[in-house]
């Protein structure tokens, strides 16, 4: 148990894997916490009534945003650390998982 405890979080606190999904929260979430931010200190109407809506949406229940967030992460993390094979492999192994498990389920 232990062992497994250990690749989990050696998994998630990968900095390459953290760089990846801090880009792609940005990507999907963080321009409109900066957008708020920048039209609400300068005023700007239309900035604030923009990323206030899209903030809005977001917070709507089972919005898939986290889920749109992870494959952006994976994406970038394939893209930019294309020779990261150990968190490739964890990825690979977790979807292999996920995908015999749905399939017995039909």
């Amino acid at each position: 148990m232990r062992k497994t405890v250990l690749k989990i979080i050696r998994f998630i606190l990968n900095p390459r894997l953290l760089l990846c999904i801090l880009l792609a929260w940005f990507i999907t979430n963080g321009w409109s916490y900066v957008a708020l931010a920048i039209g609400s200190y300068f005023h700007i109407i239309w900035l604030m009534t923009v990323s206030g809506a899209y903030l809005a949406l977001l917070w709507i229940p089972f919005t898939p945003e986290k889920i749109i967030t992870f494959a952006i992460a994976i994406a970038l993390l394939q893209k930019l650390f294309p020779n990261d094979l150990e968190t490739l492999a964890v990825l690979k192994e977790l979807y292999k998982k996920a995908k015999s498990a749905v399939m017995k389920r039909k």
